[in-house]
């Protein structure tokens, strides 16, 4: 009877929302160098606007710097402006075709700051997980009104919709506890 309700989609679709918010925290500076920092960064090249990564390689050749290598010479100053207009707070020294980006300590202020938006990311990965569960819990009642299931077979899967949820959302808190910890370490 319950073929037509699928909880694995549900849970994958929640486990997307994690990943979108894994991808979110990479990118938060937390005072060491990541090639995920500047990978949000749109250059203006080719007539249209790109990533970065599709310009430039990206490595991290000590822990507080980036190296951006970038493939053609007349997009030098393009990347260049990119990052600086980013709001990242980077400012990349040119060297040939090889940007070099030091990673500033990051203070008190700024630390909490980031701590704020890991904060606003993971209550954006919270509400894409309800949503899920929202269109979950909407779907049995429809197939519970068109008798499509039983009233005791929609309860369970109820129960069991709630309880990805609650992991889903347990895994979001624990993400951000973590990125947290990693933000205020000195």
């Amino acid at each position: 009877m319950s073929a037509q309700f699928d909880t694995n989609d549900l849970k994958r679709r929640m486990q997307g929302a994690i990943l979108s918010l894994r991808h979110e925290l990479a990118g938060l500076r937390t005072g060491r160098a990541s090639a995920n920092l500047v990978e949000p960064v749109q250059v203006h090249a080719y007539g249209q606007s790109m990533p970065l990564n599709q310009v430039a390689t990206i490595s991290v050749p000590e822990a507080r710097t980036l190296a951006v290598q970038v493939w053609d010479k007349s997009m030098v100053n393009a990347v260049d402006k990119a990052i600086r207009d980013s709001n990242l707070g980077l400012s990349p020294v040119v060297e040939g075709q090889i940007l070099r980006i030091r990673i500033p300590e990051l203070n008190e202020q700024r630390r909490k700051e980031m701590v704020k938006v890991a904060h606003k990311y993971g209550e954006e990965a919270r509400v894409a997980v309800r949503h899920v569960r929202r269109d979950g819990i909407d779907q049995l009642k429809k197939s519970l009104k068109d008798k499509l299931l039983a009233e005791d077979e929609e309860k369970r899967l109820q129960t069991e919709v709630q309880k990805a949820t609650d992991a889903a959302v347990g895994e979001v808190d624990q993400l951000i506890a973590s990125k947290e910890k990693e933000i205020m370490q000195v």
